[in-house]
């Protein structure tokens, strides 16, 4: 098991978010959760990622480790989680090569660095063209891919997305589910948070079905794109 959560509880101020969630992540999964806006997506990967505290009782690990006793920039540094977040918060006065060293600030590999920036080009060729552009000048689509590229050059034991296709056009949305399928093969196990609800479940291999901070369905990706209350919910019908 690579990822384990066990009663997860997050609350803001009086506000209970998320109600004993429980999941298992196995190393080379693809995973989703989708739900309704406010249904808790964010907020899960965010505990994960040591960004914001758990209550009492929420029990987490990773490769066996208390990932409660991390710090969030531990969790990249010596875990290898790494995080996309909801509007990528990119450094947009840096070039798009300057955001992908930065990444690599706590790595101590240092000689495969360059290799991982020429493979991160090789996956999103736009970027290549675009290395010395100041990231806040590209199209969404662009810093979608320089976001994930960034999480590529973190720490990639893990990779977790808030809501990677929001604001892309169809043909931009595919060229980067098919960059996270690749980067996948290559053994990063990615854990993603969609409400495009049906492009979720073709990519992943098993979903989770999360509404007010609980988890109320899982299984197969198949199986969950023909359940009725699914169907109705959150594809249309």
């Amino acid at each position: 098991m690579l990822l384990s959560v066990e009663n997860l509880q997050v609350s803001y101020d009086k506000i209970k978010a998320l109600h004993g969630v429980n999941f298992d992540i196995d190393e080379g999964e693809i995973v989703t959760i989708i739900g309704a806006n406010g249904a808790g997506k964010s907020t899960t990967l965010r505990a994960i990622s040591r960004m914001v505290p758990v209550d009492e009782g929420t029990r987490m690990t990773f490769q066996d480790k208390d990932l409660l006793k991390y710090a969030a920039d531990k969790v990249v540094s010596q875990l290898g989680i790494s995080h996309v977040p909801e509007g990528r918060r990119l450094f947009g006065n840096l070039t798009v090569l300057e955001n992908l060293k930065l990444a690599t600030f706590a790595r101590k590999d240092r000689e495969n660095i360059v290799k991982d920036i020429e493979r991160v080009f090789a996956i999103f060729p736009r970027l290549d063209e675009r290395k010395t552009q100041k990231a806040g000048t590209l199209s969404g689509g662009e810093q979608q891919m320089l976001a994930i590229g960034r999480a590529f050059m973190s720490g990639r034991k893990i990779m977790l997305l808030d809501e990677p296709s929001m604001g892309l056009a169809p043909l931009l949305m595919l060229n980067v589910f098919e960059a996270l399928k690749e980067i996948n093969k290559e053994g990063t196990t990615i854990l993603l948070v969609e409400q495009n609800a049906r492009m979720a479940l073709k990519f992943a291999g098993r979903g989770y079905v999360l509404e007010s901070g609980n988890l109320v369905l899982e299984g197969p990706s198949e199986e969950l794109l023909e359940n009725p209350e699914v169907k109705k919910a959150y594809l249309g019908g």
